[in-house]
Parts: structure tokens; C-alpha cells; sequence
């Protein structure tokens, strides 16, 4: 990895970017964790801003003092249901610590991964929550709650001196992304953990994004930074800047916490016991068929639960839907369409105009869930 970082900055060749990029990939299944021996030990906690820095703020609450809080009960639902987790915080109270300081508590107790929460700003009408791992921003609203959370550099001592040393072109990103390529897969897949659970207490997905946050450049663990809603519109601000909407972030956090260190250690959780989904076998399809357990079909998946749901809930919006549950989750699909790819994707495209944001095509076959591409070919048989 240093002779790639060292090809990256000679002469910043764009060029070499495609192929490098590419060379990190085929590097994964060799530097990824041991599933079998990897155990999540310890876990820092970054309740952002503090003391000095209130951060943003809507009509009554401020973003330091909603971070804390769900970052205290965040760490106390950790310690209860994994008493072998060492908990860390960079604050437990209101004072204000450097964002370099931040990664260095994590830094120094090894931990395993890093969560930093805050609140996001924008117009009273914004809205959704969304979570970030280190890299490139690649629109103008990234590079704004960016610039907004590394702004509080300028009530640091040195005014935020120290930190002219870090590189943050794009070049330097891409090469940092190299280096800790494992770090940031497993990043990405806690901060897919978090938007999907979010999701399940009914919050908007506003998705997992990259940037270049400076309290996530030092950090030598998989780090997440959380936005966990918009204090400056008055509805979210009556969410997660009150106690009932702070304890539903925490547990929604929790979750996903519980279903990335399962994953992470190789395990698996106790509630999904299989992996098949169950479609009956004289069950009458919408092209008015007979579905039998050996046919190919497709269907639309809207909604994946850490917790089992009841098929009459009413977040189906009074859709029929089915049941499987995979990769530790319960996952919910409507529609069931044999050997019928395009009807599935205009089924994908009702149910997203019905609120479903998320919902995409999947496909089944004898039973068994496949990929898009092998349902084709077997629907061609």
C-alpha cells in the first residue's frame, strides 16, 4: 500500500487512479478481518461539539446537547447488552474538545470503531438522516455539512493550524481511501446498518455519503459520522430534540451496532433462522398464475428489519407482503412476478411514488434468493 500511496502523489497522475483503484479492490479478500477470530472489543463514542462550540441549533435545543445525550444512551445500551464491550467517549459533559483530540482517544484505546453523532442544518423544510465515511464529497450539500462541521477548527487554540498539514485533495483522499480500504468497507457497511434501521422507526433515508471530514482523517478504525436530523426544521427539531425521539435514535443506533458486530465477528443473530424466503406453493400471482416452489420469479423488497414485523403493519402502506430474513435481518417483499422482470420494475416504481424510497427489484428461485442476472437465465430456460 505505501509503493501505491507513493504513485499517487508523484506527479498527482490522475491516470493512475482507475488502475489503482482497481489493484485496492482485488486487494480486499486478502486484507479483510478474519471472521472467524475478530472480535469488536472497544468502541469510542464522539458526541460532537461541546462546551464552547454549541454547534447548530434550532428554536430550543442546541446540537452539542442533543449529541450527547444519544451518545450516552447509545454507550449505556452497548454496555448492557455487551458487557465484554469496552465503551469509550471523547466527552461525557459539556466541554469542548479538538476534533484531532477526538480521533486520538480512539486512536489510543485501539478501539475497534469509531461513531460520532450529530445534528444537521440546512432550511426549515430539510429533512432525513444520513451517515458518513471518509472520502471524496461529490455534491454541493456534502461539501456543506463538511465545511460546517470542520469549521469548528477556528475556536481551537491554534485556530486550527495544525491542521494545514492535512491533505485533503482529491488525490490525498484517493490514496488514504487505499490504505485503509478495509476500514472503509467496514464503515460502509455500519453506515448502511444505521440508514437501514433508521428507515424502520420511519425515518427518511437521505443514504450513506462520503466526505472529508477532518475528525475522521486520523482515525485508524472504521469511523462513522452520523447527521441524525435537521435541528433547523421544527419537526425534526420536535424528534431528536426531545427525550422519546432521542431514546428511538439510540436504539436504532444500537441495532445496527448489534447487527455490524454479529457480522463482524462471523456470527449470526438468534432470531432469522433461515435464510430461504417461503412463497406457497399454490399462491395466485398478480399475472394471475400459479406460482409452483421450482419457478423463477421476481418480486420488490421495501423494507429490511432488525426486529420481526407483523405482515399487517401498517408500515406496508396495505401492501401484501412477504417474509425472508438474510444476513441477520428480516426483509419484507411485495409483488410476485413470474419470469417477469419489467413488470417487477414498474412494480418498484408504484412503490417508490408510495413512499417506499429504498425499494428495489429482487429475484427468487426454487425458493431460494438470486441475483438479478442467474433469475434472467433461468427465466430464459
Amino acid at each position: 500500500m505505501q509503493h501505491i500511496t507513493k504513485l499517487l502523489k508523484k506527479g498527482r497522475n490522475s491516470s493512475l487512479v482507475p488502475l489503482l483503484c482497481f489493484i485496492s479492490m482485488a486487494l480486499v479478500p486478502f486484507l479483510s478481518f478474519n471472521q472467524t477470530t475478530a472480535k469488536l472489543k472497544t468502541v469510542v463514542i464522539d458526541a460532537g461539539h461541546g462546551g464552547k462550540d454549541p454547534g447548530c441549533h434550532g428554536g430550543y435545543s442546541n446540537e452539542k446537547d442533543v449529541c450527547l445525550s444519544m451518545a450516552l444512551k447509545l454507550g449505556k445500551l452497548i454496555q448492557e447488552s455487551f458487557p465484554e464491550v469496552s465503551v469509550k467517549y471523547t466527552r461525557e459533559t459539556d466541554v469542548f474538545i479538538e476534533l484531532i483530540e477526538r480521533a486520538n482517544i480512539a486512536n489510543r484505546v485501539n478501539a475497534d470503531l469509531f461513531i460520532c453523532i450529530h445534528a444537521n442544518a440546512g432550511s426549515t423544510t430539510a429533512y432525513g438522516t444520513e451517515s458518513y465515511v471518509l472520502g471524496l464529497h461529490r455534491t454541493e450539500s456534502q461539501k456543506k455539512v463538511m465545511e460546517r462541521e470542520n469549521s469548528i477548527i477556528s475556536l481551537e487554540d491554534d485556530k486550527g493550524a495544525k491542521y494545514k498539514e492535512f491533505d485533503l485533495t482529491p488525490d490525498a483522499m484517493i490514496a488514504i481511501q487505499l490504505q485503509q480500504n478495509v476500514n472503509l468497507n467496514n464503515a460502509i457497511k455500519f453506515a448502511s446498518a444505521l440508514q437501514q434501521e433508521f428507515k424502520t422507526i420511519g425515518r427518511s433515508d437521505r443514504g450513506v455519503k462520503q466526505a472529508g471530514f477532518l475528525v475522521l482523517y486520523k482515525t485508524a478504525m472504521p469511523s462513522v459520522l452520523i447527521e441524525t436530523g435537521f435541528l433547523t426544521n421544527p419537526t425534526e427539531e420536535a424528534f431528536i430534540g426531545k427525550t422519546d425521539g432521542q431514546d428511538k435514535m439510540s436504539k436504532a443506533m444500537f441495532n445496527a451496532f448489534k447487527s455490524y458486530k454479529l457480522s463482524y465477528e462471523g456470527k449470526t443473530q438468534a432470531a432469522p433462522k433461515n435464510d430461504t424466503p417461503k412463497p406457497v406453493p399454490s399462491l395466485k400471482t398478480d399475472s394471475s398464475q400459479i406460482l409452483l416452489a421450482s419457478d423463477v420469479f421476481f418480486s420488490v423488497q421495501v423494507i429490511s428489519s432488525v426486529d420481526r414485523l407483523e405482515l399487517s403493519s401498517a408500515k406496508f402502506k396495505g401492501e401484501k407482503v412477504y417474509e425472508y430474513s438474510q444476513d441477520n435481518l428480516y426483509k419484507y417483499y411485495t409483488g410476485i412476478f413470474v419470469k417477469d422482470l419489467e413488470a417487477a420494475k414498474k412494480h418498484k416504481l408504484l412503490m417508490q411514488e408510495k413512499g417506499f424510497s429504498s425499494a428495489f427489484v429482487i429475484a427468487f428461485s426454487q425458493g431460494e434468493r438470486v441475483s438479478i442476472e442467474k433469475a434472467i437465465k433461468l427465466a430464459e430456460k
